[in-house]
This record gives structure tokens, sequence and C-alpha cells, in this order.
């Protein structure tokens, strides 16, 4: 199995996850201004609500993708308010084709002083734990 992971981050809660998940998979965790340009089995794409969606970046990087290069997407991120961004990332890979995994790592991130310290320690542990499902 082959994996990439790429993530979006305004306040850097996502890219701390994104760097434990890459660490369990022994890859790099990168920003999505770099693109997926290798063949991978499973890309972990990080990213969180901004506005009640998901970024336009986090929009147009799922639109860029090649079905030819990406087995399948597992979404990740952190968010203070709402939770899960899947239906948002979903609804951008059917348009180009490629499957989303059902499972999923969310957990609190701080906010303006809301959930103060989040993602923590145990999240970032938590997020590794949920990579190593993948490997195999």
């Amino acid at each position: 199995m082959t994996y990439a992971v790429r993530f979006y981050t305004k306040t850097g809660n996502t890219k701390r996850l994104a760097e434990a998940i890459a660490k369990e998979l022994g890859v790099e965790a990168l920003p999505i201004s770099n693109p997926v340009d290798e063949k991978v089995d499973v890309l972990f794409l990080g990213n969180s609500y901004y506005a009640f969606s998901i970024d336009p970046e986090v929009r147009d990087f799922v639109r860029s993708l090649d079905k030819e290069k990406v087995g399948k997407i597992v979404n990740f991120g952190s968010a203070a308010m709402l939770n899960s961004t899947y239906k948002k990332v979903k609804a951008e890979a059917d348009k180009v084709g490629i499957p989303m995994d059902e499972r999923e790592f969310h957990c609190k991130g701080e906010f303006k002083g809301v959930h103060k310290g989040r993602p923590n320690a145990e999240d970032v542990a938590a997020a590794a734990e949920f990579a190593k499902k993948f490997l195999g």
C-alpha cells in the first residue's frame, strides 16, 4: 500500500494531526499546495470548516486530483464548532470519480479560545492510532 498525506490549515491544528498520521505511515505530511504527482492507494486529506464549508483551496485541490493516481481519500481534521467535513469533501471527490473511505478522524480544534489547547497530545496520539488501521 502506498500513502500520501496532504493538509490545509489556517491555525496549525490540522498540520499537527497530519504530521502524526504521516509519521505513522512513513511518509511526509505536505500542504495541499503540493500536488499528488505519484500514484497512491490512499490519500489522507486534512481540512476543517471555514465559514461553514471547506475552504475553496481544499475544494480546488480535490477537483485537481487524478483518479488514475489516487485510489481513495481518507478525510481527517479538527474544528471548534462543527464536526466532520466528510460530506463536503465527498461531494467534491465524487465529481472527479475518487472514492472516499467511510472511516475518518475528527477531533475538537481550538479557535478563538474555544476548546483551548485542542488538538491536544491525546488527540494527536488518536490520529496516529487511526492511521495504523490503514497499514497493511
